[in-house]
């Protein structure tokens, strides 16, 4: 399989994970802290699958980044939390970054 496929659903497993534990109240909630396991698991084995086919630098920078982007976004349009204007260009730069580490750069598998 594509390994930038299992990094995209290693991703959402992750984004998954992070949502559940917003949700699990400090795991006092049962059926969210389930899903911090199961996301996080999910998330960690597709990754590490992930890695028999792309370098450490691309595979971690891209999971982390695009986390970040979508962790950002979900807090944003499921939890109402608030992006101002600096938070734009941090994800802005951190969009950049996962470009030039993936595209530009020759530590990418391309």
């Amino acid at each position: 399989m594509n390994p930038y496929v299992l990094l995209a659903a290693a991703i959402l497993s992750e984004l998954f994970g992070t949502t559940a534990l917003k949700l699990s109240e400090g795991f006092s909630r049962p059926l969210p802290s389930v899903g911090v396991l199961v996301g996080y698991g999910v998330a960690f084995y597709l990754v590490s699958l992930t890695l028999e086919d792309l370098p450490l630098g691309v595979v971690y920078g891209t999971w982390a980044a695009l986390g970040i982007v979508g962790v950002a976004t979900i807090g944003v349009v499921v939890f109402d939390e608030q992006l101002d204007v600096p938070g734009v260009v941090g994800i802005i730069l951190v969009v950049a970054g996962v470009y030039f580490l993936n595209v530009l750069s020759e530590m990418s598998a391309h």
